[in-house]
């Protein structure tokens, strides 16, 4: 199995010179190759192969370009490899045609490969070293056992330095359960199991809110890349940052804990993309983040042999009573928390009981 173990890094003077060097030369070749195939597809209607794009960089822009050579060549392969993974994922799913890169985007990444011991990770040291940059101060507060294939060094906007370590290692499964379990996501908890339990929604947007609109207020009155303006956009940055790692870190104690409980987990597949298009929760949907909760759910459930489900998005959970199965069209009102069966008699929480309907679903198409 491949894992990625992501740590920060603190480069120095001279490595962060070098590190800015290669996001720029990655960024260059990037950007020439796209050049490059395209003229190429206009000019005489040919298809262009990564060999080709990689041949095209060793014997022509090394050449041109002979700063090409103080960086990592590994990095401007894997550069070359991005650029026709953009081109097949345009074609096989007709994704958006890829774009030249900026060096004002925020995203900053090279990946290199590991061969004959030129990525190691030395955890008594706390330090990892890597191409071009030897050893690198790192904080490794997590060890791994296995095989080093590669490793991308990234930057955020907050101006932090991480490396993630790709390895091939062996999972060891979480103990397997008996339990099933169904989940209805809502947005004044964050999920709602059928058992009864509501993880909370700890809505850390509302939490930084404030913070937020005073930076966003001060960045609106700094002149365009003054020295005032990038400091005050690296605090808005660590701000945004807080907020994205807060949320991630609740969210996979969350998923973590659902996993770990139970052997069969089924919840909706929710058109999240069409749900925020209703500008009254765009917010709230997109601070809630379901995305990643069953993104979680998905990875995790393969990793422990779990059964991970998403039934269809516009099966009725709401209406439908959990015991007799009676369909109450009078619970399209989204006010209407708890209600009474007419048939049955039985009392329901609206949620709690979407959550058993969920769960019979995909029980029901496990059977």
């Amino acid at each position: 199995m491949l894992k990625a173990y992501k740590y920060r890094i603190y480069p120095n003077k001279e490595q962060k010179i070098q590190i800015t060097k290669t996001f720029g030369c990655c960024r260059f070749v990037y950007n020439q190759t796209l050049a490059y195939r395209k003229d190429i597809y206009e000019l005489e209607e040919k298809s262009v192969s990564k060999t080709d794009c990689n041949n095209y960089c060793n014997r022509e822009l090394k050449k041109m370009y002979e700063w090409l050579k103080e960086v990592d060549k590994f990095a401007l392969t894997n550069a070359i490899y991005n650029i026709d993974a953009a081109y097949q994922k345009f074609f096989k799913e007709h994704a958006g045609y890829p774009k030249f890169k900026s060096k004002h985007d925020n995203n900053k990444s090279y990946t290199t490969n590991f061969t004959n011991g030129n990525i190691t990770a030395d955890f008594e040291s706390g330090k990892v070293k890597l191409p071009k940059l030897k050893e690198v101060k790192t904080k490794l507060h997590r060890k791994f056992n296995g095989e080093i294939k590669s490793a991308t060094v990234s930057q955020v906007p907050s101006g932090k330095y991480y490396v993630s370590i790709l390895v091939e290692t062996e999972h060891e499964e979480l103990t397997h359960t008996n339990e099933s379990i169904g989940i209805d996501l809502g947005i004044k908890d964050l999920c709602i199991t059928s058992d009864g339990k509501m993880y909370e929604n700890p809505k850390i947007i509302k939490k930084y809110e404030s913070q937020l609109v005073k930076l966003q207020r001060q960045l609106a009155h700094k002149v365009k890349r003054s020295k005032n303006y990038y400091k005050t956009k690296q605090k808005l940055a660590l701000c945004y940052e807080k907020i994205t790692n807060t949320r991630k870190d609740y969210l996979h104690k969350t998923s973590h804990e659902i996993i770990s409980e139970n052997q069969v987990i089924v919840s909706e597949n929710l058109q999240i993309k069409n749900m925020v298009k209703n500008h009254h929760l765009a917010k709230s949907i997109s601070d809630v983040s379901w995305y990643e909760l069953t993104r979680q759910l998905e990875y995790k459930a393969k990793w422990n042999g779990r059964r991970y489900i998403k039934i269809d998005t516009f099966y009725a959970s709401s209406q439908l009573c959990s015991l007799c199965g009676y369909k109450n069209i009078e619970t399209k009102d989204l006010s209407r928390r708890k209600w009474i069966c007419p048939v049955c008699g039985a009392k329901h929480d609206r949620d709690i009981n979407a959550a058993k309907n969920i769960l019979a679903e995909g029980l029901r198409q496990i059977a």
